[in-house]
């Protein structure tokens, strides 16, 4: 997808923000809460902003060239001292199947390791998710194991595979 661009999560996004929680697969493979609250999509963005201001969290809408939304690419967590950042990406329904993925985590990875000097990503990945596994594998990164009952989600422990990504990879 070579119109994809990645801009600033800000508040003119919070429409297709909460359009993205009315997707099951969404609210599958993320760790968004089921059901999300009400107010969720403001606190995700408020959440988002808030981080940026100190570095240690930012968030970006994916737009296709006409300025549409077609997804999330972000880094909840942005630990400066230690060079980690955790990626993480959400593709809009009607976008999907059009390597949008792919070249959301493409340009993420680039930004972590340019722009926030990072020396290890890594992504968190629900182990039912391998479309998602697979974008990973794409973007160079290498599957290290899986984390066994690493988060609760409607009463249910969920297994996770972590990925990671060094400079020299």
């Amino acid at each position: 997808m070579d119109d994809l661009r990645l801009e600033l999560l800000e508040e003119r996004h919070l429409p297709a923000m909460t359009a993205l929680l009315h997707d099951p697969e969404v609210l599958r493979f993320t760790r968004v809460p089921e059901p999300p609250p009400e107010d969720f999509p403001r606190q995700w963005l408020d959440r988002y902003v808030e981080a940026r201001a100190d570095g240690t969290a930012e968030a970006f809408a994916a737009v296709d060239g006409r300025g549409a939304f077609i997804g999330l690419a972000l880094a909840p967590t942005i630990d400066r001292e230690s060079g980690e950042v955790e990626l993480g990406y959400i593709v809009a329904q009607p976008a999907r199947g059009r390597g949008v993925a792919t070249a959301m985590l493409a340009q993420l990875t680039a930004w972590a390791f340019s722009s926030v000097g990072a020396q290890r990503i890594v992504l968190i990945i629900d182990v039912r998710n391998p479309a998602s596994e697979r974008v990973a594998e794409r973007c160079g990164y290498t599957r290290e194991g899986v984390m066994r009952s690493i988060h609760l989600k409607q009463g249910i422990r969920v297994d996770a595979a972590l990925w990671s990504r060094l400079p020299s990879d």
